[in-house]
């Protein structure tokens, strides 16, 4: 594990001192992809002395959707959890008072939101450090994280924790890279573009490859890309996930300053102590988790507007809400009456592509 750690920081330290310029960009991809292989190993260590493959708090994911609370320590995040949720989480004035993880449950617009007080991150996490590997290890599994901040320290915490996720592989607020990658058994490394590149060239990709131990290769680029887009790619093991900047105690701060706050973009001013702004913040989580209500119609009845089926806006066709509710339905499946935005009229008889818009009433006709 030392000698990991010894690697990382010597890349880190050259990376540091190699200045950016096209001259350099060969060199400075080499040393890219060899520190995210080195982060790769740190977190999936080959022997058993290792901790486990990036081990988490093992908190059974209950509900429609994950949210993680990560901060550094007293921000104000058990503070938070116990009024979004009512579950109990230690708060104290002093530092790491959360060492294991808490997890609550909010019920939002019929959803039912499971949210985990992770304890607080400390600079170093994605290495190792404190119980960093595990707080993250669990992030990786939320639909939407919160990084909860402190109003009155600086903002330079907002890039230590961004940088501790980006270790861990944790992309916030962005989407996969657009461009493909694709292995081939001859034929040498091929580098395309539809734009012009102003990071990547073929010698770049060259080797960055080789580090990989690939030799052959399609790479078509569809905009500008980076180096770390390519690791990305290449890497495969990234979580691109939706995040927002709660910032609390704003009670202690100006007005001047909460104004600017204001207008930083993904961020949620409140005041967890004096339960300022936690319906903006409920709001803002909804909006992010990106979730669809579908109502339940039964033959005969009225639609169940108490207890909505839950599903992921990306994943919202008829058969994604059969699946749902039970994974044998879809063989049972004939046709589905569904009344809302996305039928053309009320109803309108669909098959199991059909595309489901928040708030459908659905109605499940079963071969007989």
């Amino acid at each position: 594990m030392a000698t990991v750690m010894q690697k990382i920081k010597d890349i880190e330290d050259e990376m540091a001192k190699t200045q950016k310029n096209k001259a350099t960009a060969h060199h400075l991809g080499l040393l890219k992809a060899k520190l995210a292989k080195l982060r790769r190993e740190l977190l999936t260590p080959t022997s058993k002395g290792g901790g486990g493959a990036g081990e988490g708090f093992d908190v059974t994911k209950s509900g429609d959707a994950r949210v993680g609370l990560v901060g550094f320590p007293s921000v104000g995040k058990s503070t938070l959890l116990n009024k979004l949720t009512g579950t109990f989480s230690e708060v104290a004035s002093y530092e790491f008072t959360t060492l294991t993880c808490i997890p609550g449950v909010i019920m939002y617009r019929g959803a039912k939101i499971q949210l985990l007080d992770l304890p607080g991150i400390i600079e170093g996490a994605k290495d190792g450090k404190g119980r960093g590997r595990q707080v993250i290890s669990t992030a990786r599994t939320c639909n939407c994280i919160l990084i909860v901040l402190d109003a009155i320290k600086p903002i330079t915490h907002k890039r230590l924790i961004e940088k501790e996720l980006e270790g861990f592989g944790i992309r916030l607020n962005k989407e996969p890279p657009n461009l493909t990658f694709r292995r081939k058994e001859k034929g040498g490394i091929n580098l395309t573009s539809t734009v012009t590149n102003t990071h990547l060239d073929l010698d770049t990709v060259k080797a960055i490859c080789s580090e990989y131990r690939i030799h052959n290769a399609d790479v078509h680029l569809r905009y500008d890309a980076t180096a770390d887009d390519l690791i990305d790619v290449i890497e495969g093991s990234r979580v691109y996930t939706p995040c927002i900047y709660v910032v609390n105690k704003i009670d202690q701060i100006t007005m001047e300053e909460l104004e600017i706050l204001d207008k930083l973009p993904h961020y949620c001013p409140i005041s967890a102590h004096l339960e300022w702004n936690l319906d903006g913040l409920l709001e803002k989580i909804w909006e992010y988790l990106s979730l669809t209500r579908i109502y339940t119609k039964p033959k005969g009845m009225n639609p169940d507007y108490e207890d909505p089926v839950i599903l992921s806006s990306k994943r919202r066709t008829v058969e994604d809400f059969c699946d749902r509710i039970h994974k044998d339905m879809v063989k049972q499946f004939k046709y589905a009456l569904v009344w809302g935005s996305s039928a053309k009229h009320k109803p309108q008889r669909v098959g199991r592509e059909h595309e489901l818009e928040d708030e459908d009433v659905v109605q499940i006709i079963k071969k007989v």
